[in-house]
């Protein structure tokens, strides 16, 4: 445990969130602004409509979902940004040469990725209920599923980054499963209402158990899906695992 870099592994945790924080318009504002119009625009739709989900409220159903949405984005976008940016600007090939492990490099990433997330998200949170009343009756159970999403994605995000060195691949990363991912999961519909035949195939998508559990953390039923839980936590450890090999067996990732 004494090889263990603390000070070197805590410096870049704070160089990532500190860089989190002075791109704020980027980073804190623009996925708040994307948060709410997407509210705005579903809000004027359900009451036009007059559209619910079972017995909630179309826009108390929408909202967790949102929140997740721009939870999984940003922590894909943010960690795979950064890393091709600092490999533009050489800063990238210094932090791999310093006395610290790949390894230790990587989980200092994914640590400074998991508190974005959950500071993204609890921002979104308490500026949402000032336009929308909503009630969150499981606080830490919400942030378990955060912290789930933000390890998972920033783990991806880490790959991508690590790995290429052109905003081509990372945004077509993006475009083509990122995305779909964010928006099909159940973001803004359940299951319930599908036609049959598409049923199985969002079932068997964990991303899709993920926002319906988070969501859970707003409603007063707070049933617990043991398998489900296990599930999404081989996932996670699979993709952190995967991203700490990638990193400690990766050549060839500077330019």
């Amino acid at each position: 445990m004494s090889n263990i870099s603390y000070y070197a592994m805590s410096i870049l945790i704070l160089m990532k969130l500190k860089i989190f924080i002075k791109e704020y318009p980027y980073t804190i504002i623009a996925p708040l602004i994307s948060s709410l119009i997407f509210i705005i625009i579903l809000k004027t739709i359900s009451e036009f409509y007059n559209l619910k989900t079972g017995n909630t409220d179309y826009i108390s159903f929408i909202i967790p979902g949102i929140i997740m949405m721009v939870v999984i984005q940003e922590t894909y976008s943010n960690i795979s940004e950064t890393m091709i940016h600092m490999k533009h600007e050489g800063t990238f090939k210094d932090i791999l040469l310093s006395p610290i492990s790949r390894v230790e490099i990587a989980i200092s990433y994914i640590i400074s990725i998991f508190i974005i997330g959950i500071i993204v998200a609890i921002i979104n949170l308490i500026v949402i209920n000032i336009f929308f009343e909503i009630q969150l009756f499981k606080f830490w159970r919400f942030i378990y599923y955060l912290s789930i999403t933000s390890i998972f994605f920033g783990s991806l995000g880490a790959i991508i980054g690590f790995l290429t060195y052109t905003w081509d691949i990372q945004q077509s990363f993006f475009n083509l499963i990122i995305a779909p991912i964010s928006l099909l999961s159940g973001t803004f519909f359940s299951v319930d209402l599908i036609d049959s035949s598409w049923k199985n195939i969002f079932l068997s998508n964990p991303f899709y158990h993920l926002v319906m559990n988070a969501r859970k953390s707003f409603e007063i039923d707070q049933t617990y899906f043991i398998k489900t839980d296990i599930l999404l936590l081989i996932l996670v450890f699979i993709i952190v695992y995967t991203t700490l090999y990638i990193f400690k067996k990766g050549y060839r990732v500077i330019d």
